[in-house]
């Protein structure tokens, strides 16, 4: 059996999403995978270096493209949720275009459009946050959302803003924050708002903690992946909207 090829564009200072996406993805039933990056400069999340790095977008997909991928995701949720709303419609477009122009028939799905396609598939219109981003970067985010339709019921925002200690950000702290908002009415928790920030391990025991579906970047990354190239969504461990398509056991 063929491994379905995985292309991911990353932020240089990026290295959870390399190790959240593989250890998800290597989960599933049937289908094996491989993952091949390419990397944009960036090792602070401001809105400067978020610029400088969407400028190499091109350069990361004609790489990518020469190792024939069947689907890219663009892994940097923040970095176009602050281009503002529709904008993970608009890259991810141009990227399909700049694809197909080369002749690649690879799919295109990004971090930021898979959340919001994940939020959607789990029903949730009321959500809360958990981010490590400065202030006013979370802030764009919880605007982003907003435009498509959710309410943003309450958000923290970690003020982290060196990438790479974002990568460093303690499961207990993420919790912290968590445990700290009102979750009152909201129908699901999105626990890492950014691939980098480490959340998979804790996934599993949030839903079991606070009592609704909890997602994070990656783990909806995962489903949009899984979703793009036709394949069941049955990967355990990792919250209820990765066990979509899971068999139900029998009485």
């Amino acid at each position: 059996m063929a491994a379905h090829r995985i292309g991911l564009i990353v932020p240089s200072s990026n290295v959870t999403v390399e190790t959240e996406m593989p250890a998800l993805l290597r989960r599933h039933p049937t289908e094996e995978f491989s993952f091949h990056s390419s990397r944009m400069r960036m090792t602070a999340v401001s809105p400067a270096q978020l610029r400088a790095m969407n400028a190499q977008r091109e350069r990361c997909v004609l790489e990518l493209g020469d190792a024939s991928p069947d689907v890219i995701l663009y892994a940097c949720l923040v970095a176009l949720m602050a281009g503002g709303p529709g904008e993970h419609q608009r890259v991810e477009g141009a990227v399909a275009e700049q694809l197909a122009t080369g002749g690649s028939e690879s799919l295109v799905r990004s971090s930021a459009g898979a959340l919001v396609e994940g939020l959607r598939a789990l029903g949730a219109r009321r959500v809360a946050l958990v981010t490590p981003y400065m202030r006013p970067l979370a802030e764009q985010v919880v605007v982003y959302l907003e435009a498509e339709g959710f309410e943003v019921a309450d958000f923290r925002a970690l003020e982290v803003a060196d990438n790479a200690e974002v990568g460093c950000i303690p499961g207990e702290r993420v919790m912290e924050a968590a445990r700290s908002m009102s979750l009152d009415g909201v129908d699901a928790l999105v626990l890492s708002c950014c691939v980098q920030m480490p959340s998979l391990s804790l996934i599993d025991a949030a839903e079991a903690e606070f009592g609704l579906p909890v997602l994070s970047a990656a783990t909806a990354g995962a489903y949009s992946l899984l979703r793009a190239v036709g394949l069941p969504v049955d990967l355990p461990g990792a919250g209820s909207l990765l066990r979509a398509d899971a068999a139900v056991p029998a009485a």
